[in-house]
């Protein structure tokens, strides 16, 4: 499966092109600011994701 967002200043040119999508059988929905900062956050942390371990102690004490 292939994935895309889109995002726009005009809700009526996204509401066109999801039109479009679903007559061409892509399945296409709006997201909500929930949603977008979920996706956001979650791919933050698929790019933050290192493998490595850290010391909690000392991760605690470089945010102070």
């Amino acid at each position: 499966m292939e994935s895309a967002i889109i995002s726009g200043n005009s809700k009526k040119d996204i509401q066109l092109l999801i039109t479009i999508a679903e007559k061409m059988g892509i399945k296409a929905r709006f997201l909500s600011k929930d949603d977008l900062e979920d996706f956001g956050i979650g791919k933050a942390i698929v790019e933050g994701k290192t493998g490595e371990f850290i010391d909690t102690d000392e991760f605690l004490k470089s945010l102070k």
